[in-house]
């Protein structure tokens, strides 16, 4: 039976850290908060905000929901963005995606100041992850799987690592954090072939695709280290990438979906307001 690599664990662990460094800003009259741009009225948009809203405010974050609706003008928008950059109530801003198909994501991604993108959604910040650079806002999710396999005490350097998706969400910035830690980085996607034959030998197996099941038996091998980043939905049940039931028998470790990555996730953006409010 698989270790279980326990993603609230690791949120509880971080959380009692991020309570301190919130004190220690209130004490110096700044309480940090996030602002997150809404258009439209998408139900996963609401539970993201509810859910964002409930999980910073456990921890002394502040969160304001600003919501327009679908009929927004771009002008209009990339205005309110800049009033949010400007504003120093708020230390972190998130537009929530798709935005209306008559709005450029290209431009407003951009129109975000850096410094609040507590997301990493700039070209600033993305090029700094490229570089290496310590200074910058990682994603959240390509960090939360390093921070998780350290709390675990996984050792990287010198690793196979597989990375099974190529996103500027999870994929290419968690190759970057894996080739920082001096692991060996093999980026494999929808097209790659023989995809088993690849993450069979590999030390650590990444799965984030986006594609229920990818991850099966054929897959590993019994020194596998197994972390699934996919969120999906099969009959009405959250799954992840990895065919959990049949493979956990069969590897060292593995992170579970719910209660995996995605705990950590939301502690990593936590982690990037209180920073920007420092």
């Amino acid at each position: 039976m698989a270790l279980l690599l326990n993603g609230k664990e690791v949120a509880r662990t971080k959380k009692d850290q991020i309570i301190k460094r919130v004190d220690a800003l209130k004490a110096r009259g700044i309480s940090p908060a996030l602002c997150i741009v809404m258009v439209g009225d998408r139900a996963d948009s609401h539970a993201y905000v509810k859910g964002a809203t409930k999980a910073l405010s456990g921890c002394g974050i502040g969160c304001h929901l600003a919501h327009f609706p679908e009929t927004v003008g771009e002008q209009q928008l990339l205005e309110e963005i800049k009033a949010i950059n400007q504003n120093p109530e708020y230390h972190g801003i998130i537009v929530m995606r798709p935005v209306p198909a008559a709005i450029r994501w290209e431009t407003i991604e951009e129109a975000i100041s850096p410094a609040k993108d507590v997301d990493c959604v700039t070209v600033q910040n993305l090029a700094g992850v490229f570089k290496g650079d310590a200074g910058v806002f990682y994603p959240c999710t390509a960090k939360a799987v390093v921070d998780t396999l350290d709390h675990y005490g996984v050792e990287m350097q010198g690793k196979n690592v597989v990375v099974i998706g190529r996103s500027l969400v999870v994929g290419k910035p968690l190759a970057m954090l894996l080739i920082k830690k001096n692991a060996t980085v093999t980026i494999c996607h929808s097209k790659t072939l023989d995809l088993d034959r690849v993450t069979s030998r590999a030390d650590i197996i990444v799965a984030a695709a986006g594609t229920p099941g990818l991850v099966g038996p054929a897959s590993v091998n019994k020194d596998s280290i197994v972390v699934d980043v996919g969120i999906n939905m099969v009959d009405g049940k959250l799954t992840g990438d990895v065919d959990f039931d049949r493979v956990e028998p069969l590897v060292s470790m593995i992170t579970p979906v719910p209660g995996g990555i995605g705990s950590v996730t939301t502690s990593v953006l936590m982690e990037n307001i209180v920073t920007a409010a420092e």
